[in-house]
Order: C-alpha cells, then sequence, then structure tokens
C-alpha cells in the first residue's frame, strides 16, 4: 500500500469510529456496563491514544503531548509503556469530557497527516500505521458490542439503531461437508496485514472431518433450551456447569421469555426471536454443550481454516446477524460477517511464533492463556477488517460479543 492509499485509509477508518457514536448521547458515551466492557469515550481515546504513543511519540520531531497525564489514562495492558489506569474504573471517567476527546482525535489526526506527508518514510513506519488501523477497526467492534450490553441493561430497551429489522430468509437445513484426512497448511503466510500470532505458516495434519454448512440458527438452539439443555449437567464440562449454576442461566444473553414466546435484545432494540436467524452471544461453554446434546462437536481452528481455505467473501451484513443461502467455499455459508464461531482449540502460539518488538509485542501473546479460538468475523467487524486467518480469542464464560456455533464431527 502506497502512502497516499494509506493516508486515505487512515482518515476513513478514524472518520468510521465517529460515526459509530453518532447515535449515542454524551451520557451513552460515559457509562461502563461491566470490567468486560468499556466507555465508548475511553475507546475513541485509546485508538487515539495509541497512534500518539507508538508513532508520534517515536517519529514525530519535537513531540509534545496532546495531554501528558493520557498517556497513563488511556492506556490499556501495554506494561512496556508504563502505568495504567484501573480497567474496572474507566466508567469513572466523566472527566475529560467527550468534547476533548473528540479534540484530541482531531489533533492527532492532523499530526498523523503531516507525518505521512513526509517524502523519507520507512516500513517500519508505515507498518505502524497500518496496525493502529487494524487495532482501530477491533475497537470499532468492541465499540457496538459494548453500546449493545449497556443498552441491554435499560428497562425500555433502546435500541442503537432505528434502521428496518426484518424477518431473516429461512436458511437451507444444514448439511454436513466432508473432508479427507490432509497435511494442511495453516496460518498467514502471503501479502497483506496480519497480527503476529496469525504466524508463522506451518504444516498440521488434519484426520478426516466433516463441518456443517452452515451456522446453528435460533430454532435449533430454542430446542435446547426448551428440552431442558440448561438443566442437564449431562452436556456441560465441570466449569461449565458451575458456571451455569453459580449465574442461574437458561438461554443466552440477550433472550427474553414474553410469556410463551421469546424476544432478543438487539442494536435494533428488542424484537421477537427470530428463528431463522443465525444464534448469537453464546459463551464456549454453551457452544460446547450444545455440540454435545446436537451429537457432534466444535471443530479445530485447523479444520476451520481448512474447510473454508477458497472463501472469497468478507462482508458485513449489518447490526444482527442474518442467514445466508449463498455457498461459499466447498459448500460453505455464514463464514464472515454473521458471528464469530467458537473452536475447541486453545489460544496458543503456532510452532515458531515469535511476538513482536518492543510494547506493541504485547499486543496479542501475552494472552496465550486461559482462552479459546474464535474464527471468521461477525456482523459487528468492520468492512476489510476480516481474512480467512484471523484468530479471534475470548475466555470461556464471555458472551458480549457476537459469537456463534458451527458444528463439526470426526469420521
Amino acid at each position: 500500500m502506497n502512502v497516499d492509499t494509506l493516508a486515505a485509509r487512515y482518515m476513513a477508518v478514524r472518520k468510521h469510529t465517529l460515526e459509530l457514536a453518532g447515535p449515542l448521547s454524551e451520557e451513552d458515551c460515559c457509562v461502563q456496563s461491566m470490567p468486560d466492557a468499556s466507555p465508548i469515550k475511553w475507546h475513541m481515546a485509546h485508538t487515539t491514544w495509541f497512534f500518539e504513543t507508538f508513532i508520534l511519540e517515536t517519529h514525530e520531531p519535537g513531540f509534545r503531548p496532546f495531554h501528558p497525564l493520557f498517556r497513563v489514562l488511556f492506556n490499556s495492558y501495554y506494561n512496556g509503556v508504563g502505568d495504567k489506569h484501573p480497567r474496572p474504573q474507566r466508567g469513572m471517567l466523566t472527566r475529560p469530557p467527550l468534547r476533548e476527546i473528540v479534540a484530541y482525535r482531531h489533533n492527532v489526526d492532523e499530526r498523523i497527516a503531516a507525518l505521512l506527508s513526509e517524502q523519507t518514510l520507512t516500513a517500519e513506519l508505515l507498518a505502524l500505521v497500518e496496525t493502529g488501523l487494524q487495532h482501530e477497526q477491533q475497537h470499532q467492534e468492541l465499540m457496538l458490542t459494548d453500546v449493545k450490553h449497556m443498552l441491554s441493561l435499560n428497562p425500555l430497551y433502546p435500541a442503537y439503531s432505528h434502521a428496518s429489522f426484518g424477518p431473516a430468509p429461512v436458511a437451507a437445513p444444514p448439511s454436513w461437508v466432508e473432508h479427507e484426512a490432509v497435511l494442511a497448511c495453516i496460518g498467514h503466510g502471503g501479502d497483506g496485514f496480519c497480527f503476529d500470532n496469525e504466524t508463522p505458516r506451518h504444516r498440521q495434519f488434519i484426520e478426516s472431518y466433516a463441518i456443517a454448512s452452515r451456522l446453528v440458527n435460533n430454532r435449533e438452539y430454542l430446542r435446547f433450551v426448551e428440552e431442558g439443555g440448561y438443566a442437564n449437567p449431562t452436556w456441560w464440562l465441570s466449569e461449565g456447569w458451575e458456571w451455569v449454576q453459580a449465574n442461574r442461566l437458561g438461554h443466552p444473553l440477550y433472550w427474553r421469555k414474553d410469556g410463551a414466546s421469546w424476544k432478543e435484545f438487539t442494536l435494533y432494540g428488542l424484537h421477537p426471536l427470530d428463528p431463522n436467524r443465525p444464534l448469537t452471544h453464546v459463551s464456549y461453554f454453551e457452544a460446547d454443550a450444545y455440540a454435545r446434546w446436537a451429537g457432534a462437536r466444535l471443530p479445530s481452528e485447523a479444520e476451520w481454516e481448512h474447510a473454508v481455505s477458497s472463501a472469497s467473501s468478507f462482508g458485513t451484513h449489518g447490526l444482527h446477524p442474518i442467514s445466508s443461502a449463498r455457498e461459499q467455499a466447498h459448500g460453505l455459508c455464514e463464514l464472515f460477517g454473521a458471528c464469530w464461531q467458537w473452536t475447541l482449540s486453545s489460544y496458543a502460539p503456532y510452532p515458531g511464533y515469535h511476538p513482536a518488538k518492543g510494547a506493541i509485542g504485547e499486543y496479542n501473546g501475552k494472552f496465550m492463556s486461559n482462552q479459546y479460538v474464535l474464527r471468521g468475523s461477525s456482523c459487528a467487524t468492520p468492512s476489510g477488517h476480516a481474512r480467512m486467518t484471523y484468530r479471534n480469542f475470548f475466555p470461556s464464560a464471555a458472551r458480549w460479543q457476537f459469537t456463534g456455533i458451527r458444528l463439526a464431527r470426526s469420521l
């Protein structure tokens, strides 16, 4: 990517963050609904902090911070940079006000634009800018999921978007796409951006397997709920059963029982549960339990990547998953732009993995403990951000992200 193209992309990505915040009030932007979420105002500041700290601080002549205390206030988890404001207390930051955060963004944008207009730019600097943009796109997805969680706690069930939210098309019955045993190459090895945890490309032997043609939908998961799936320890991992019991769970995160019928809270507000839409907002524990109940299992991440190796579509579909009958790779559909898909693979380094040097190396590698890998992308993933080798990861109980289920089985 040349400098002019990168500069234009920088402005487009930064503009989109402000557009995502557009439907929200200043009060909305300050709330932190749980420790795992962050206020919208914080997301807007932290993504700006990334460019100021990792690029301007090192590469801008005569660098002076916009505000010296922002270096601590909006540091997320980079211990190599210095102190951090406690994550659970981000919602306490009523100051600086939203208008100052917006001014901070504009200030840093102008300085990055000036830096990119220089004639001598190193490959290292350009790579840092691209990393910053990919990082901001991750936070754009988090902005939507964090806002959804925050709005769901309001008994008025306010909508983030008032766009039309009609019924989804009826999905075809799922089928099994079979694959013979193979020595496959896994991981990123071509041109284009990737995070360090997607490398190096390596060989991995995969036994014969079958993978479901589409995601599990609400109708299918509702059977699990209504047949007592959350009340039967047979289907659950031991830790998962303890989690269900401790939290008195009986359904996915945003489902609501209304008399004899079910509703689902969405970014479009509270609506009747659409049986044809892909199931979303389930934890690894729930995904694994459903798979056992259905007589199947979750795919490994190597199986998932091998199965979708010829995928060509990475689009998004609004603010809630929608069913798709359009097949992509090898008879599969709903690979990207609906839900992140849980795999049974623990988040661990690939053979020969080396994190990036310096504080930027804390981005992925240090989280390789007690997490599971998800593949694909979701309806909240920004356009152009998904790719086949992307490795998302969350703890077993996480379910505020757009996470769903694709089944697999051994042959």
